[in-house]
């Protein structure tokens, strides 16, 4: 069996009772159905910087100085110094650790991802970042996170699912040895995913890779990796992947009759107006490959960018 890929995920999310009132927050997807492809890594800022199970609630509050972490009933408890310490110190151990992905806990104020709320004085309220997942989006700008909640939305499952995969694939393929060879092999592998995700990435990450010999190996792998996954953070859209669809049809042209070629327009056009799921066309491209075989297509990780039996293409 394949090693499993190293996803961090908030304690509660995973089950543990961990949460404020000893409760959890199990999130049913990532028990049932991620489990067997991921190795999980949890963590809970609140119990690893030393609070307790119960404990009193916590919520973020804002001064001129600087955003803190205190107690809902008595603000004199302050918890952010403690919070912070722990943040930075699991954070560097994490980059360490060659993480894939990370799911965070929604609307907590030390795991939440966005909408967290941040009290002012008079009562007003403006929206941040938990202290935790703050300072991991600073620590590793390249890591795929995501909410627990966000995770519902198909579109925005499948993302996240295609940058946690494609992360590990380029650890996976370029290693603790970078070479410039096996960074151009991962590239032309994911052309036409950077195509379905961002254009204009796919452009200025292809003119960066044909000028990789001008860096140092090490500062090219991490400019590469940030803006690669800078890209595929984008949506890819039904528009941008129906490109990518008619560009993949033309590598038919020759090997297919008339009526293939029709059929296979036909189902393009149902996906693009929104009759077919991209499954469809995705399907019937795959059965023609392995009937007229292309190099090329063959190694294109938009084909399969993670297993099928994860059926994230079906509300596509």
């Amino acid at each position: 069996m394949e090693q499993q890929i190293k996803v961090g995920i908030s304690s509660c999310v995973l089950g543990e009772k961990v949460r404020f009132d000893s409760g959890h927050k199990i999130s049913k997807f990532v028990t049932k159905e991620l489990f067997p492809y991921f190795e999980f890594v949890p963590i809970c800022p609140e119990v690893g910087s030393g609070m307790t199970v119960p404990r009193p609630t916590i919520r973020l509050v804002s001064d001129e100085d600087r955003i803190a972490l205190v107690e809902t009933k008595d603000a004199s408890n302050d918890h952010t110094d403690q919070v912070v310490s722990y943040s930075k110190e699991k954070v560097r151990q994490l980059m360490q650790d060659d993480l894939c992905g990370y799911i965070v806990c929604a609307k907590s104020p030390t795991c939440g991802m966005e909408r967290v709320k941040v009290y002012k004085k008079g009562g007003a309220e403006s929206v941040g970042v938990g202290l935790f997942t703050s300072e991991l989006m600073r620590a590793m700008p390249w890591l795929p996170v995501e909410e627990d909640g966000r995770l519902n939305d198909p579109v925005l499952k499948e993302n996240f699912i295609t940058r946690v995969y494609a992360l590990n694939d380029f650890y996976q393929s370029v290693g603790s040895a970078p070479t410039r060879g096996k960074i151009v092999a991962f590239h032309s592998r994911y052309k036409l995913i950077l195509m379905a995700h961002h254009p204009l990435s796919y452009k200025t990450l292809g003119k960066l890779v044909a000028n990789i010999k001008d860096y140092d190996i090490i500062d090219f792998y991490q400019i590469y990796r940030e803006g690669f996954m800078s890209a595929i953070a984008h949506r890819a859209s039904r528009k941008n992947n129906t490109n990518v669809l008619m560009h993949l049809q033309g590598y038919f042209k020759r090997s297919l009759d008339k009526s293939e070629k029709q059929e296979l327009r036909q189902v393009i056009d149902d996906y693009r107006v929104g009759l077919l799921p991209l499954l469809a066309p995705l399907t019937l491209i795959k059965h023609y490959l392995s009937a007229h075989p292309d190099a090329y297509l063959s190694e294109q990780t938009y084909l399969e960018p993670y297993p099928q039996e994860l059926r994230l293409r079906y509300g596509l």
